[in-house]
């Protein structure tokens, strides 16, 4: 029976409030699906004869793996104030590595996006040694560590981050057009009416307790007016309406940045679509194929999605209403978790925010867009209503959708 209840939960949110041993079976469960997405990489890129090109939206592969290995190293073997969670100090000096260039090749602070392309990485093999030797240290020492919040901090963290990778190397794959092993697209289901929610006073965020990403937090109580919210993202049916309506042509449906944007791509249609009249048909993973007119829309910038709106006389959700109703609203329909959804709040830290040690959300607060929600290709232990994600405004190639409220 503990088999079963163990098996069940590896791989949904309760990862949160994981002991030492679930944590052990979703740090190897998180590995192994990230070595299979890498083999799946492996063969494609051997096939096509190809490296991949340098472009903003891909990370060199290969880093992406070393980078998995040197997160759980840095944080876990090498921290010597690892029990102390997020309250540990991340400049206390750390213990040295098991790879001398470690932090030179994988630590996102020396190792900047631009310089990644051109880093003297370790070959393949290598690189998968020291995945093996750093997973094998970290549950070494897992097994010794007494369960506590603060003391199992950076195993729940290594668990979701690699999951957070895993999910890059998947939206990669399909810019690049091949295939690798994940959960089938989103399901096409029957629209249902938008549901009325009325107001009330909600708690934004993730209060004390198990683990959260330091921008889900300082849970705070926020007043919510009266709002209706669609029961399920755009689907491509109501999005092609808005394309044959002439909506890539009217100006006016967009704002300034949005038609400079469409203008520069020359964009007449969501990214990786080829026709969207008489039927959808998509390049999804190297394959032209028909989409159902019942799936969410996918690949859509928040210029695409605040231009729907706009044309169909509605508004993107804030986060605030979309957690509300993530939260709230399942037993009346509220369908989420298929792809990720643009909504109308910029990207801010909460009042009362503190960086986690590992520091990689604070720089773009101000910048990006917040995102909610999880895809198709989101691990289950990442599925929680109060994640946050975010993105620039133009970003097309993430697995993307919206959904959206009266105006």
């Amino acid at each position: 029976m503990f088999a079963l209840d163990t098996a069940a939960a590896v791989d949904t949110p309760a990862i949160r409030t994981a002991g030492r041993e679930l944590l052990s079976l979703a740090l190897m469960d998180a590995r192994n699906h990230t070595l299979r997405l890498f083999a799946a990489y492996e063969a494609a890129l051997a096939e096509r004869g190809f490296v991949v090109p340098k472009r903003p939206e891909l990370e060199p592969p290969l880093w992406l793996l070393g980078h998995l290995g040197w997160f759980q190293e840095f944080w876990i073997a090498r921290n010597v104030e690892r029990h102390r969670g997020a309250a540990c100090d991340p400049s206390r000096p750390k213990l040295a590595s098991i790879e001398s260039s470690a932090d030179r090749w994988y630590d996102p602070r020396s190792a900047l996006p631009i310089r990644r392309w051109d880093l003297d990485l370790p070959d393949l093999e290598a690189t998968r040694h020291y995945l093996v030797d750093t997973l094998e240290t970290t549950l070494d020492l897992l097994a010794g560590t007494e369960d506590g919040d603060d003391t199992l901090y950076f195993y729940r963290l290594a668990v979701l981050y690699e999951d957070g990778v895993g999910e890059a190397l998947v939206r990669m794959a399909q810019t690049l057009g091949f295939a690798v092993p994940v959960p089938p697209a989103p399901q096409a289901v029957p629209l249902r009416d938008a549901l009325s929610v009325p107001a009330r006073r909600w708690q934004l965020g993730t209060g004390p307790g198990g683990f959260a990403f330091d921008h889900e937090q300082p849970a705070h109580e926020v007043a919510v007016p009266e709002f209706e919210i669609d029961a399920q993202p755009v689907c491509w049916a109501q999005y092609a309406e808005f394309v044959e309506d002439g909506g890539y042509d009217e100006r006016r449906w967009w704002t300034g940045e949005g038609w400079d944007w469409i203008e520069a791509e020359a964009r007449r249609c969501p990214r990786h679509v080829e026709q969207l009249r008489q039927g959808v048909m998509a390049h999804r993973f190297g394959r032209l194929a028909r989409v159902p007119l019942e799936q969410p829309v996918l690949h859509v910038s928040a210029h695409e999605a605040q231009a729907w709106c706009r044309w169909a006389g509605r508004r993107l959700p804030t986060e605030v209403e979309w957690e509300l109703a993530a939260s709230t609203l399942a037993s009346r329909g509220f369908r989420w978790g298929e792809v990720w959804e643009w909504t109308a709040t910029p990207y801010r830290a909460y009042a009362g925010f503190a960086v986690a040690p590992w520091r990689l959300q604070a720089p773009q607060f101000g910048t990006h867009q917040a995102l909610r929600g999880a895809s198709f290709a989101t691990r289950g232990r990442l599925k929680h209503p109060r994640h946050r994600a975010s993105a620039p405004l133009v970003r097309d190639d993430l697995f993307c959708g919206f959904r959206s409220c009266a105006a």
